[in-house]
């Protein structure tokens, strides 16, 4: 290659023939796709139809197989070309075929060469995309070989696919290819509330509709029972403009009605109501209703003779920016209101521009109270108009708003005087174009029409969950693989994380061991600081003490069905001691509550003293229960005592709180403890202990705690717990 010289410096006659061959060989081996066709076919691609014949021919003459054998028409020259008009590429199908999906739907089929599944659908795929052209579905066909990009921004990662668009979303085909499928599929693709049936029992709500939905209303007549088809693609196709309603005249309920508007029930029939119900504006009858002459038909019906503008859009479609001299038109606009006051202004105005319709004018009606500036605009503060309608002519001269108008110079009352002065005016407006001398700017319409935010809202968070469900269980795997995969991981270290949590809380708790004493010293009673750093080894989880009060609601979950190995540590207490005793026993129990194994409570005296009496009979010796005669039976104070409860093995440990005599005396002036807890039942101590006397009781809790932990305490069992009412 380095020695050959170009052709513009070798005179040899074969020079540029082997140029050429050597500049080839180079492109291919330079590129990796054109390589491996050379390698697997033969050739890089150019020319493929050609190689791909020949390739042929030398495959079946060196193992005696003709493809006539297996049916397949792989050579080139009977190859179909029924697909060629419905090739698709992508700059077609995102600007010309998803926009028009909003006015048809489309049937699209993915395909690619050497696809035998492909070839075996082709005689129902051409037969169905025939009959479904000529109702007026798109059909496309995008080869997956060439428009790689199409495809895979379709979701098609196999061949044959056929999917269905519309309103720009994609709905893939999983039933077998036949006939009667994809017709169905087709059907299935349009919105359900497109025609509605009527009969003699719903017409006239039905066609009186045509106010509150400011469209006219059409029925088709036929005698077929299913609504066919062509009417349901005509429906979508128009529903911005028109309501649909079908009649099946074979049923028993719609005689009133073909009666009524002197039907023909051999021959489809195709009407539309506008202002008046009581007779059709427009009719056509034929035995074979064609798609054209549907449409011919409709759309020359798409508006009422006195529409109502509700938008921007409607207002640009019915009053366009004028192109030419030829192509102006004029809108006569009634600025009204809602209401019997000025109903009769509207009828005369309707009756006008139904005697006077013509390609140039449009007539419409607008009501102030919903677009304000708009009215504004024309009528501004002028007091003669104050309650009362006028009537405007327009052009529009641009699309930013601009308008050349006319006002009447008197209110529109609908008087035969009104109808001469207004007809007058458009004669002028005929030979004069300059007659609409004065201008303005327009601000954009309100959309009278449009759904509220929430509803859309609503209706777009279906969609979303509609396509979200679809791609789960129907669509290509490929795609969702990462959703997937991200959703069970997430799963997945969710239950592992609570797995091993909770084989590491029960791990603990067996084998961790007790904790060593400390020693104390008497500022734990004094405040917090002090006692946080003599706990500090015990290193709790929390900053605080979790305290639940022991009730009948919990008292399965908390004391008799508790997990083997855990304890419930309970304060006893009432309303009056709450709050001191409360904060003395977090403040003894923090340093323990490292231990999943326990768990603090609180009960009532006020409310459940018998539970608590029949708990201490099991404890005579520690705290013996006064004799029931006497006096003091049903004022004894059980404040501060603590019980340990083992709720599997059915005992508990009893802590009493601390008497006078120890320790110093910490009740203060008190000589008995038993004496004192008398009279402080009856209000008469004569030491008053307040809040530090009470929260003395709880003096040595920490050790007896510790006590607890080391297993040393004396444990007293019972045959069962008793209720807790």
């Amino acid at each position: 290659l380095l020695r050959f010289r170009h052709p513009d410096k070798n005179k040899d006659p074969g020079a540029e023939d082997k140029f050429i061959q050597i500049t080839k060989a180079y492109e291919i081996l330079s590129n990796e796709e054109k390589r491996a066709n050379f390698d697997r076919y033969g050739h890089a691609g150019e020319g493929q139809g050609y190689s791909q014949h020949r390739q042929f021919h030398h495959f079946h003459e060196g193992f005696y197989f003709d493809e006539s054998f297996f049916h397949f028409p792989f050579n080139s020259e009977r190859r179909d070309t029924s697909d060629e008009k419905y090739l698709l590429h992508f700059s077609h199908y995102i600007n010309e075929i998803v926009p028009d999906s909003f006015k048809k739907p489309y049937l699209i089929k993915i395909t690619s060469d050497w696809c035998f599944s492909c070839i075996h659908i082709e005689p129902v795929w051409k037969e169905v995309a025939q009959e479904l052209e000529v109702l007026g579905v798109g059909i496309g066909v995008v080869h997956a070989g060439y428009e790689r990009r199409l495809a895979h921004h379709l979701g098609a990662h196999s061949t044959p696919t056929i999917l269905g668009l519309i309103n720009g979303k994609i709905t893939f085909f999983h039933n077998a290819v036949v006939r009667e499928n994809l017709r169905q599929f087709v059907e299935n693709l349009l919105p359900g509330n497109l025609v509605e049936k009527v009969t003699d029992k719903n017409y006239i709500h039905f066609l009186s509709n045509w106010k509150k939905e400011n469209k006219p209303h059409v029925l088709l007549f036929d005698h077929m029972p299913l609504v066919p088809l062509l009417y349901k693609l005509t429906a979508f196709a128009y529903r911005d403009y028109l309501s649909f309603g079908y009649v099946y005249v074979g049923l028993r309920g719609t005689e009133e009605l073909s009666s009524q508007y002197n039907i023909n029930v051999y021959t489809p029939t195709m009407m539309v109501f506008k202002e008046q119900i009581d007779k059709p504006a427009d009719v056509v009858q034929a035995r074979d209703m064609k798609k054209q002459l549907i449409d011919d038909f409709l759309s020359q019906n798409k508006f009422l003779m006195a529409t109502r503008l509700t938008s921007q859009k409607l207002f640009e479609e019915l009053c366009p920016v004028k192109k030419s001299h030829r192509q102006r038109k004029h809108c006569v606009v009634l600025l009204t209101r809602e209401g019997d006051k000025f109903s009769e202004a509207y009828e005369a105005f309707l009756a006008f521009a139904v005697a006077n319709t013509k390609d140039s004018l449009r007539f419409v009606h607008i009501y102030n109270d919903r677009q304000p500036e708009f009215a504004d605009a024309f009528l501004g503060d002028d007091e003669k108009y104050q309650g009362r309608s006028a009537v405007v002519i327009l052009e529009r001269r641009n699309s930013a708003g601009r308008v050349a108008y006319k006002t009447l110079e008197d209110a529109w009352q609908g008087s035969r005087e009104d109808n001469f002065i207004l007809l007058d005016l458009l004669d002028q407006l005929r030979t004069d174009p300059s007659f609409l001398s004065s201008d303005t700017v327009l601000t954009d319409l309100n959309d009278e029409l449009a759904p509220m935010f929430l509803i859309r809202w609503f209706y777009s968070t279906l969609d979303y969950i509609s396509d979200c469900w679809d791609s789960l269980f129907h669509n290509n795997w490929r795609e969702m693989m990462p959703l997937l995969s991200l959703l069970f991981s997430a799963l997945f270290i969710l239950f592992g994380t609570v797995i091993v949590q909770a084989f590491s809380d029960s791990s603990d708790a067996r084998d961790s061991p007790p904790p060593e004493k400390e020693e104390t010293t008497t500022k734990a009673e004094k405040n917090d600081t002090s006692f946080s750093k003599e706990s500090n080894s015990k290193v709790p989880k929390k900053g605080f003490v979790e305290l639940t009060e022991l009730t009948d609601i919990n008292y399965n979950s908390n004391l008799v069905r508790l997990r083997p190995g855990h304890m419930n540590v309970v304060l006893i207490l009432s309303n009056a001691t709450k709050t001191s005793l409360l904060q003395k026993f977090a403040l003894e129990v923090y340093s323990f509550t490292g231990s999943s194994s326990l768990h603090f409570s609180f009960l009532s005296l006020d409310k459940h003293r018998e539970w608590l009496e029949y708990l201490l009979e099991f404890a005579q010796d520690v705290a013996p229960i006064p004799n029931q005669y006497d006096k003091h039976f049903l004022e004894r104070d059980y404040t501060g005592y603590v019980l340990a409860l083992n709720g599997h093995k059915k005992y508990f440990c009893l802590f009493k709180p601390h008497r006078s005599g120890d320790e110093g005396g910490t009740l203060g002036a008190c000589e008995d403890y038993e004496s004192s807890l008398h009279t402080e039942a009856r209000g008469k101590s004569s030491c008053s202990p307040g809040s530090r006397s009470i929260k003395s009781k709880l003096h040595k809790l920490s050790f007896w705690m510790e006590r607890l932990l080391e297993g040393s305490l004396q444990r007293f069992y019972i045959p069962s717990w008793p209720a807790l009412d």
